[in-house]
């Protein structure tokens, strides 16, 4: 709710995405991976009951591997996620977000 304030406040258009109701794809989750900067760990949500379920924190799986259950399974990836061009930043904390909109006010804080 936060972020979608401070989109409509900052005059940026923008489309939610639920993606329990239009999954993402493989290729779109390393796409928003490669605009984050960030590897597939970095975006599981480990206090999910799968993530405890799947053993994510004790096995060795490779990054294709953690893609694959997350598409497989959307509870394990952090939200939200916004995109704009070529960036995108997980939404918490707003500041994130903030960034990639060109907010000044994000520096002040």
């Amino acid at each position: 709710r936060e972020i979608d304030r401070l989109l409509r406040e900052s005059g940026i258009a923008f489309e939610k995405v639920n993606y329990y109701i239009k999954p993402l794809t493989e290729a779109k989750l390393r796409e928003l991976l490669a605009k984050m900067k960030m590897g597939p760990r970095a975006l599981l949500r480990t206090s999910e009951p799968i993530y405890r379920e799947l053993m994510l924190g004790k096995g060795e799986f490779t990054d294709d591997e953690i893609i694959r259950l997350m598409i497989e399974h959307p509870d394990l990836i952090q939200r939200p996620i916004v995109e704009r061009g070529s960036r995108a930043a997980l939404g918490r904390p707003v500041e994130n977000i903030k960034a990639i909109i060109g907010d000044k006010q994000a520096s002040k804080q």
